[in-house]
């Protein structure tokens, strides 16, 4: 059974999305039959490495708010993440574009290294404060999860994986899809946001017991915790 997942780094609810359903795998009777997929999803394409801008400035900028209101939103953050055993230091995150991220992320799922892509980019954004622009800086994460480095700077150099990352952030946009993190867990149940475990789970159990194919999302999406196209977290 598959769960398709549209998620963004630079998503703070994408990564706490992320252990809440890991959670409620570790308590599903049949994880060793799922298999993940993630998928691109961008919630500012416009976004470029600039030296000195951090977080909090950016979304005074484009929301209108205080710094100083953003930092204290962000202490939120920070402590909804330590309760899943999460470290986010945004004191330190590099704002950067996430698109050849994303590109890392799809040559990794052909190597079947998909989780373990988004899972080392996460930490590098969140909490090793790392520019995940950067190539050398790619490149080297690339190489901690197991791809050849060299592949991974060919790739980097030319458009190789630009058009999944572009198809995955299409189908989004069809299926009406505007804020990360978003689950589709059997390709017929939506869940929208970090929500608790026990969410995942029950649709989890409910989902592996009627096993019925649907190739659209479904009206009984579950909305939860997360981030959108406009800004909001």
């Amino acid at each position: 059974m598959n769960i398709d997942i549209w998620s963004d780094i630079m998503c703070p609810f994408c990564y706490i999305g992320k252990r809440k359903l890991e959670a409620a795998l570790a308590q599903f009777d049949h994880k060793d039959k799922i298999n993940i997929i993630w998928h691109s999803f961008q919630l500012d394409p416009s976004i470029k490495y600039e030296l000195g801008k951090d977080i909090y400035t950016y979304l005074a900028e484009r929301k209108g708010q205080t710094r100083e209101y953003w930092e204290k939103v962000h202490v939120n953050l920070v402590n909804s993440a330590k309760e899943e055993g999460l470290e986010y230091n945004f004191d330190i995150s590099v704002l950067a574009n996430t698109f050849d991220a994303h590109r890392l992320i799809q040559m990794a799922k052909q190597e079947g290294l998909g989780d373990a892509a988004e899972e080392r980019l996460f930490r590098a954004y969140f909490t090793e404060g790392k520019n995940i622009e950067d190539k050398p800086t790619l490149i080297a994460l690339g190489k901690e999860i197991g791809l050849n480095p060299a592949l991974v700077n060919a790739m980097l150099n030319s458009n190789e994986c630009a058009v999944d990352v572009e198809y995955d952030i299409a189908t989004a946009q069809r299926y009406g899809i505007t804020g990360v993190p978003f689950f589709v867990i059997d390709n017929k149940y939506g869940i929208s946001g970090a929500q608790p475990s026990p969410v995942f789970l029950s649709t989890l159990q409910k989902a592996w017991k009627e096993n019925v194919a649907n190739t659209t999302l479904p009206d009984d999406t579950e909305s939860g915790a997360m981030c959108s196209i406009d800004g909001n977290c």
